[in-house]
């Protein structure tokens, strides 16, 4: 199910191919790419291909299509604990237009995403407007989702959900060299937020000592409005370089306040090569209803166990590699192929390994590794 993995690799790169930070009033290019990507760490494998294509329709319009998979197996701690490990495929399909008139663009996106157990569609739009000598350019978004969440083995089990986000950005070019950008985005939820397959467990017997466990379902709240600002800045160097860092703050009605910091240093090698070097830094507290292990059965209204509700960091390393092409062919202007690859940890301050024999106040603290690969090809014609 799509809320139960740590799919956040994945969802990046969906945005990342599928979307365009719109810093000029100008149409995206006519591209085309095919991608690979894999996530393997903590139990869970993800990997397949992505695919998107872009055309430019006249003048003033452009439209793009994107195919996107994910096969998933896991064996994750959340399901040993409770359950036998699973497969399954995920399919996404995204389609796009944007509408140009003079200084203004104009976006409309839907996707359509469909697994054995979830199924979404979201729709959104946005304009951008260029002001103030095409130094300044403001963007507006919104966005909504909804969503059926099914329970294989359950037949009888159907709930919805809705997701709803808005969007302002403001994009600066500081001086030649530099350009500085803000996002502060509002998302609300309701309807069913939790996983019909995840427990949460308590203790047996309720005492202080806590020598054993047991499992019940997981109760969220039915709302959560959350609400994320984020800087970024970037500098170009003389000798065909750049670096860039940014913040990021998150806080919602759950309780979780999260903190982002990423930087990055970008070179180019002769005249086809370049080399990216990137690291991200993730830290947040827990939601008000998250434990561990709870000291008796239904010990509050709302229960959760979910590790990515808990205190955790995580610290990511990544390195990208591109060649670029220049094609004077037919049908083909340039291409460039393309590898990145991240190494990711997890530090996780309040879950413990349930799987331990230890009684569980015993249990030493979970953390694991991750390794991301994405390879792609690109072609603008």
């Amino acid at each position: 199910m799509v809320v139960t993995r740590p799919l956040s690799y994945c969802l990046f790169v969906l945005l990342w191919l599928f979307s365009q930070v719109l810093v000029a009033a100008v149409l995206p290019p006519d591209r085309a790419d095919v991608l690979y990507h894999s996530y393997d760490g903590g139990g869970v494998t993800v990997n397949g291909p992505s695919i998107l294509v872009r055309k430019s329709i006249g003048d003033s319009f452009s439209a793009a299509a994107n195919y996107y998979v994910d096969n998933v197996t896991s064996a994750s701690i959340d399901v040993l604990a409770t359950a036998s490990p699973y497969t399954e495929e995920r399919t996404e399909l995204g389609l796009s237009g944007d509408y140009l008139r003079d200084r203004t663009t104009m976006s409309l996106s839907y996707v359509d995403s469909d697994e054995s157990d979830y199924q979404a569609q979201t729709v959104g739009f946005t304009i951008s407007q260029e002001m103030l000598g095409d130094l300044t350019t403001v963007s507006l978004g919104y966005a909504q989702g909804d969503n059926t969440i099914f329970k294989n083995g359950d037949p009888t089990f159907k709930e919805n959900a809705t997701t709803r986000s808005y969007r302002v950005s403001l994009s600066q070019v500081i001086t030649k060299d530099s350009l500085l950008s803000g996002v502060f985005e509002t998302i609300t939820d309701e309807g069913y937020l939790q996983n019909p397959y995840r427990s949460a467990r308590y203790c047996v017997p309720p005492d202080p000592q806590c020598t054993g466990s047991a499992y019940e379902p997981e109760v969220y709240p039915n709302t959560r409005t959350s609400n994320a600002i984020a800087l970024r800045g970037r500098y170009y160097l003389p000798y065909r370089a750049s670096v860039y860092g940014g913040y990021r703050y998150y806080t919602d009605t759950w309780g979780i306040v999260g903190n982002t910091f990423d930087v990055g240093y970008i070179h180019t090698l002769k005249n086809a090569w370049v080399l990216e070097l990137n690291y991200r830094y993730y830290t947040q507290n827990s939601a008000d209803f998250y434990q561990d292990i709870f000291p008796y059965q239904n010990s509050q209204n709302f229960l959760s166990r979910d590790k990515e509700l808990s205190t955790y960091t995580s610290s990511s390393a990544g390195l990208g590699i591109t060649y670029n092409i220049d094609a004077d062919w037919k049908f083909i202007d340039r291409g460039s192929l393309n590898f990145i690859y991240n190494y990711i940890f997890f530090n996780y301050d309040d879950f413990r390994n349930a799987l331990s024999t230890l009684p569980p106040e015993e249990q030493p603290l979970y953390n694991f590794s991750a390794n991301v690969i994405r390879a792609y090809v690109s072609i603008w014609y």
